[in-house]
C-alpha cells in the first residue's frame, strides 16, 4: 500500500550568481519543495526561475497544488491528475513549473525509499556524456567573451555555445568569427539568440553566420512562432534547436509534426518535473533528434544518462548549484575532461542548504 501525503512545505531561496546574466539578472530563484508522507518519510524537490515569477510559482505550490496533494498517495504518478487540477491556471508555464517542484519532490522520496539513483532507477544506458561550455555572455565584451572560450576548450569541453543578437549584425559576425578562432575547427560551435529575431532578421543572420561551422542555432525566433521556425528551418543549413521555453508535450510534439525542430532541449522544471520529461525525451527518440536539456546538468545529466539517443549536457559556466555554493552536499554528478558522470546517490541527488 502506498504512503500518503501528509505535509508540503515551500522555500524561496533567491541564488546570486557569480556571473551575472546580464545587469537585470544578478541571481536565479530556486522554490523548494519538500513533501513528507504518513511512513515517516520525506523527499525533496525544487522549481526555479531564473528571472522573474519565483514568489507566484511560490503562491500557486502553497495555496493551490499543496492543499490537493495532502492525503493523496506519494508517489509521481499523480503528475497529470495534478496538471489538470491545476489547468485552469494554464497548461505550461507558471503552472508545469511549480508542478515540477512536486514531481522532484515525490521522485526523490520514492528513490530514497528504495536507496536508488534517478539514472540507475530509470535505466542507465550512459556512463558518460559530453558536455559543452555555455555562457550568458550576449553583454560581455570581446575579450571576455574570447577568453571564456579559451577556458572552456582547456577545460576539455566538447563543445561551446555562445549568445548572438546584437543591434548590428557585424558585432556578431565579429564575435562568433573569434571564438571559432579561439576553439579552433575541430569543436562544435553552438549559437543562441534567445528569441531576439524575427524571420526576416534570422534568415540574414544565420546566412552570414553560417560559414562558421556552426552545429545549431538556438530559439532564433519567439518559441511559440512554430510557423516561423518551420519556415527558417527550410531557408537556412543550421540545424534549429528548441525547447527551454516550451512547456508542454503538446508543444514538442506540434513542432516535431510541423518540421521545426531538429535538436529538443526540454528544461526539466519548465516542462513539469521528471515525469513529464521522460516522455518528451521519449518524442525524441521516436523522431531520431538528439537531446541537449536546457541547464541544471546536476540533474538533466541523471535524465540523460538513462535516454538511448544522442544526448548532449549543457554547462554554464559558474552556474553550477554546487559553483554557487547552495547545496548541503554534493549532487554526485561531476563534469570531467568535458563529459558529465556519476550521478549515482539516491534520489534525485540535489538537497539545497
Amino acid at each position: 500500500m502506498t504512503a500518503s501525503i501528509t505535509r508540503v512545505t515551500t522555500r524561496v531561496i533567491p541564488v546570486p550568481l557569480l556571473r551575472p546574466w546580464g545587469p537585470d539578472v544578478p541571481r536565479v530563484t530556486v522554490v523548494e519543495v519538500a513533501i513528507e508522507n504518513d511512513a515517516g518519510a520525506a523527499g525533496h524537490g525544487f522549481s526555479w526561475t531564473p528571472s522573474i515569477g519565483a514568489t507566484a510559482v511560490d503562491a500557486l505550490l502553497r495555496d493551490d497544488l499543496a492543499p490537493w496533494l495532502l492525503g493523496r498517495d506519494a508517489t509521481p504518478a499523480l503528475w497529470q491528475d495534478a496538471w489538470e487540477h491545476l489547468h485552469e491556471a494554464g497548461g505550461g508555464g507558471i503552472t508545469t513549473i511549480a508542478l515540477a517542484g512536486a514531481d522532484l519532490a515525490l521522485w526523490d522520496l520514492t528513490l530514497r525509499e528504495k536507496g536508488v539513483s534517478l539514472a540507475d532507477a530509470l535505466g542507465r544506458t550512459h556512463e558518460s556524456l559530453p558536455a559543452y561550455g555555455s555562457g550568458v555572455n550576449l553583454h560581455y565584451r570581446l575579450d571576455d567573451l574570447v577568453a571564456q572560450a579559451r577556458r572552456w576548450r582547456a577545460a576539455g569541453y566538447r563543445g561551446m555555445k555562445i549568445k548572438v543578437g546584437k543591434p548590428d549584425l557585424a558585432e556578431d559576425i565579429d564575435r562568433v568569427a573569434a571564438v571559432r578562432e579561439t576553439i579552433g575547427s575541430e569543436l562544435r560551435l553552438m549559437i543562441d539568440a534567445n528569441q531576439r529575431w524575427d524571420l526576416r532578421t534570422a534568415v540574414r543572420a544565420v546566412s552570414e553566420l553560417t560559414r562558421f561551422d556552426l552545429a545549431w542555432i538556438e530559439e532564433p525566433l519567439r518559441s511559440d512562432d512554430t510557423q516561423g521556425h518551420r519556415a527558417l528551418r527550410r531557408s537556412i543549413d543550421v540545424p534549429v534547436a528548441l525547447g527551454e521555453n516550451v512547456h508542454t508535450i503538446h508543444r514538442f510534439r506540434d513542432l516535431i509534426e510541423a518540421e521545426a525542430i531538429d535538436v529538443m532541449q526540454p528544461n526539466v522544471i519548465r516542462v513539469g518535473g521528471i515525469t513529464p520529461f521522460r516522455d518528451i525525451a521519449a518524442l525524441a527518440v521516436d523522431a531520431g533528434l538528439p537531446l541537449a536539456p536546457h541547464l541544471l546538468p546536476e540533474l538533466s545529466a541523471q535524465l540523460a544518462f538513462a535516454e538511448p539517443g544522442d544526448c548532449w549536457i549543457e554547462d554554464v559556466e559558474d552556474a553550477r548549484f554546487e559553483s554557487l555554493g547552495v547545496l548541503s552536499e554534493q549532487s554526485g554528478v561531476e563534469i570531467v575532461d568535458g563529459c558529465a558522470i556519476g550521478g549515482r546517490r539516491p534520489g534525485i541527488g540535489l538537497r539545497f542548504a
